[in-house]
């Protein structure tokens, strides 16, 4: 049995913490004990739970309609991965059962397609419980830079790495500037050229070919 693997981290500092390992992980785990052969993993690097803006839940879709692989089965670490908002977990699992598709979560099972009244209360409830954590996080955050503002007269946001590592961003445009007559670096040959340097990204983590993408946006 083949299946797809699919991550999602929101934020920056998730996408250089452990989130997107510990998923990949959880789901590498989960195939080898049910003997299943993960085909690709579809990475979301810093994107909401929202369905605004979500290309690789978008390409997964279209390879399993498509069907190149013989591949119906996605597995996931945790519902929430696919969004925390309730309502957009419910429109994408709707998705996958309308379309014959199986969907398994390494924290809740491989039922979250069923239809039984059980399992549907407890979908609804996980997905009310991370909707209610998201909203949580959004007002204590809120809360903490009117407390800061409040103390401190202003309340700066998180820097960029143009304000912390300007030194930095130079290196890498020179490494992605085109020499004449040879080709450009890729993303991945630059993480690799700072890494090899002893470069670090502002969490203390190596380069990798997404976080170089991102600081160039």
């Amino acid at each position: 049995m083949k299946a797809y693997g699919y991550i999602r981290v929101s934020g920056q500092g998730q996408v250089e913490g452990d989130g997107p390992v510990r998923q990949e992980e959880a789901i590498r785990g989960y195939a080898d004990k049910h003997g299943i052969s993960i085909e690709k993993i579809y990475r979301e690097d810093g994107v909401s739970g929202t369905l605004e803006h979500r290309p690789a839940l978008a390409q997964m879709m279209v390879a399993l309609e498509q069907n190149g692989h013989g591949i119906k089965t996605v597995i996931i670490e945790k519902v929430d991965r696919l969004a925390r908002d309730f309502m957009v977990q419910e429109a994408i699992i709707r998705d996958f059962r309308k379309n014959g598709f199986e969907l398994i979560s390494v924290c809740e099972g491989d039922e979250l397609l069923e239809n039984d009244p059980s399992r549907k209360l407890i979908r609804q409830m996980l997905g009310v419980i991370a909707e209610y954590d998201k909203d949580m996080t959004v007002l204590k955050l809120r809360a903490a830079r009117e407390r800061k503002r409040a103390r401190d007269g202003k309340c700066e946001g998180r820097k960029t790495y143009e304000e912390t590592m300007p030194e930095l961003i130079a290196e890498i445009k020179k490494l992605r500037r085109k020499p004449k007559g040879a080709r450009r670096m890729t993303h991945r040959e630059v993480a690799e050229e700072l890494n090899h340097k002893g470069h670090k990204t502002r969490l203390k983590k190596e380069f990798t070919a997404q976080i170089v993408q991102n600081i160039l946006r």
